[in-house]
């Protein structure tokens, strides 16, 4: 049996960051056993005297830490070392050394990065844009989007456009459903919108579909879940794309986070094709 290893997770802001980056740490390991525990807030020495008392009491306790503030930073590494915790700064040689190159003193401001700036309130607008066009609907607003989803029901057309819209862009999602239309300069040769297929392959939608309805509890959806009529679906679905030149994104295998990616770069493409 593999040993547990307690992470913790020390911010001064809200963890965010941190947490994104120990995702990224221990999807490279793929028998890691651990719990984790996060920290968020944290700015003064007592804070970090608690917690370190609390890893004492821990086997195999690491601490992975995001603090901009000098004095803790090095208080946190002077601790560390007097219990015998392994501890990591993940953001201090990188903010000294990209110092060092444009030559400028970091200002050690926690939270620095959730500044109510324009594009915070972009953010914000281009979230409310998504959410209240969302599943086909407001579809007369579609010239005022940045980027148009079009997929059959339950491709992540909605979770996806939520993503965007936290990374900016106003995403209206159109399913390819029933009588659900799709607007007419969508067709135009000439349009300037960035509009993008979503397939998934058919026996995973099955599945997905089947799911929904065991949640929903709801069997009286006619051939929703029917693998026969599904992939009858996606082959209408993808003929619609390749018929108006629509670039497409298989989600089968992708994570909200790498369709997202993909998307943005299909808009960065499209984006400099119009100059």
């Amino acid at each position: 049996m593999r040993h547990k290893h307690h992470i913790n997770l020390i911010s001064d802001s809200t963890g965010e960051t941190l947490d994104r980056l120990f995702l990224a740490l221990k999807s490279q390991f793929l028998n890691f056993n651990y719990e984790k525990r996060e920290y968020v807030f944290t700015r003064t020495e007592q804070q970090i005297d608690k917690i370190i008392k609390e890893c004492e009491n821990k086997a195999n306790a690491i601490i992975l830490y995001t603090v901009v503030e000098a004095k803790l930073d090095k208080y946190i590494v002077q601790e560390c070392r007097k219990k015998n915790i392994p501890c990591f700064d993940i953001l201090g040689n990188l903010i000294l050394n990209f110092s060092k190159l444009i030559k400028q003193k970091p200002a050690h401001i926690p939270s620095a990065q959730h500044v109510l700036d324009d594009e915070y309130y972009d953010k914000i607008e281009a979230l409310q844009f998504s959410i209240s066009h969302d599943d086909g609907m407001k579809i007369e607003d579609v010239e005022n989007a940045d980027i148009v989803l079009l997929g059959v029901s339950r491709t992540s057309k909605t979770p996806t456009s939520i993503y965007l819209a936290n990374k900016g862009y106003k995403t209206l999602n159109i399913p390819l459903v029933g009588a659900q239309k799709i607007p007419d300069i969508l067709k135009e040769d000439n349009n300037n919108l960035c509009v993008i297929g979503l397939v998934v392959e058919a026996d995973r939608l099955s599945d997905i579909r089947k799911n929904r309805l065991e949640i929903m509890r709801e069997a009286n959806i006619p051939n929703y879940s029917d693998l026969d009529f599904i992939k009858k679906e996606i082959e209408e679905s993808k003929k619609l794309f390749k018929k108006y030149e629509w670039p497409v994104i298989d989600v089968t295998r992708k994570s909200v986070e790498e369709t997202a990616a993909t998307v943005i770069k299909i808009f960065d493409i499209k984006k400099k094709l119009k100059k």
